[in-house]
């Protein structure tokens, strides 16, 4: 099965576990548990099972794209595109800038979707979802329906309820609790 295999390949090269909370997360604190997903997700072999595994799970809402803030969900997103179009029903990745651009055309949100199109927010890793709310924010800016938040890992540690309070549902591979305890 593609999602245990999956598993595995996440327990072996991306969770980092340590004795004291050493590891600085984006949001400034520290936490005994490091996940590097980018270890999976730029591997060909981790792109491909997390491109199937993520499809499978955001095609019963039936997106027309699926992406999020750079640098995290841009693999997943491609993998999903990817894998999608080999299913005969493609869904468009998106890349969802951390700001603006101060030149050109000054967009968010980079990709080939058009307003009222329905759409998935990505992420590897959620911790307090401040990264996929911001993707939520600039797509609905774009005029687009987000349907959800679908990430690889949830930290468990706040995300799932801002993303709730967004009227939005948080979608995870996995969660920290169910990792660790493999550990």
């Amino acid at each position: 099965m593609l999602e245990e295999k999956l598993k595995k390949m996440i327990l072996e090269r991306s969770l980092r576990v340590a004795q004291e909370p050493i590891f600085k997360l984006s949001s400034g604190r520290y936490s005994r548990y490091y996940i590097d997903l980018k270890q999976i997700t730029l591997d060909p072999e981790g792109a491909h099972l997390v491109g199937s595994v993520m499809y499978s799970a955001i095609k019963p809402l039936k997106p027309h794209g699926a992406g999020g803030l750079t640098l995290g969900a841009d693999p997943i997103a491609y993998a999903v595109a990817f894998v999608s179009y080999l299913d005969a029903n493609p869904i468009k990745p998106f890349v969802v800038r951390k700001e603006k651009k101060m030149h050109g055309t000054g967009k968010q949100v980079e990709g080939l979707l058009k307003p009222g199109e329905k759409v998935v927010v990505l992420e590897d890793v959620v911790t307090t979802a401040s990264s996929s709310l911001k993707a939520v924010r600039a797509c609905r800016e774009e005029g687009f329906e987000v349907l959800g938040v679908f990430c690889i890992v949830d930290r468990e540690e706040g995300g799932r309820e801002n993303i709730e309070k967004e009227g939005l549902k948080l979608y995870s591979l996995f969660k920290l609790s169910q990792l660790l305890k493999e550990v």
